[in-house]
């Protein structure tokens, strides 16, 4: 089955990533000073959301920062590797796919859950990674709720961070319910 997106709503769904992913840069920084790719795919995605076209880089840019991702946690630098995963994400979110998919969740929820596990492995706290998810709620408009509630709910599995997805998953359809 597939779903109605316009590209105002994906940008919409980008714009809330950008947000959401913002916070984990610095984790990665810290680590990795000189690396830019997790920025540059945070910087290629808000571009779209701020009007720019679809293009070619921002999925060059996702690539360059999941090989940052793997990078880190090859080298046991798990905040960093999760706060790349946020950016990750981010990329993604422009990409999300109208197909009625659990996993098309994780392009919606994904730099929220990624960016909430990579500040609670920072602070190694995991307090902080679900205070964080309140903060993405917050963040969340009703144009991306709206779209979030036309997918299934976000898919088991994935660990920690798959964990937090399915948190503020749930917690956006019930506001929505509740609205």
């Amino acid at each position: 089955m597939e779903i109605e997106l316009s590209k105002a709503e994906l940008r919409e769904v980008t714009r809330f990533a950008v947000a959401c992913a913002e916070p984990a840069l610095p984790v990665f920084e810290s680590v990795r000073p000189d690396d830019r790719r997790p920025r540059e795919a945070v910087d290629s995605a808000r571009a779209f959301a701020e009007g720019a076209e679809r293009t070619k880089a921002i999925r060059d840019c996702a690539w360059a920062a999941h090989r940052a991702y793997q990078e880190t946690r090859d080298a046991g630098q798990l905040a960093a590797s999760d706060a790349a995963r946020a950016a990750v994400a981010t990329a993604s979110a422009a990409f999300l796919h109208p197909l009625a998919k659990a996993t098309q969740v994780l392009h919606i929820l994904g730099s929220a859950a990624h960016t909430a596990r990579a500040l609670e492995l920072a602070a190694d706290d995991p307090r902080v990674g679900d205070e964080y998810l309140d903060t993405a709620r917050k963040m969340a408009t009703p144009t991306l709720v709206g779209v979030l509630s036309r997918y299934p709910a976000a898919p088991s599995g994935r660990g920690r961070a798959g964990e937090l997805a399915r948190s503020l998953d749930a917690a956006l359809r019930k506001s929505s319910a509740d609205r």
